[in-house]
């Protein structure tokens, strides 16, 4: 099965992504190191990726990121403020 998707953007989580790892001051690498924690494996080239709208997020990772920086993954989906 194709994935077709109107634009280049592979998720919707990128820009808060990066907007609250860098409020909790965490570079891609601390991230990264701190989801191997939770037995989720992204690269910190991944992350980038992840914040440049240009890799897919699973839910599990979705999860993970949410649990790590401490906000919902609605929040990170953009449902909540």
């Amino acid at each position: 099965m194709k994935l077709i998707l109107d634009n280049d953007n592979r998720n919707i989580i990128g820009p808060r992504l990066k907007a609250i790892r860098l409020k909790n001051k965490l570079t891609q690498q601390q991230l990264s190191a701190k989801l191997e924690t939770m037995a989720v494996y992204i690269d910190r080239a991944s992350i980038s990726k992840i914040e440049q709208q240009k890799r897919i997020v699973t839910d599990f990772e979705l999860v993970a990121l949410a649990e790590i920086l401490k906000v919902s993954p609605n929040w990170l989906l953009g449902l909540e403020k």
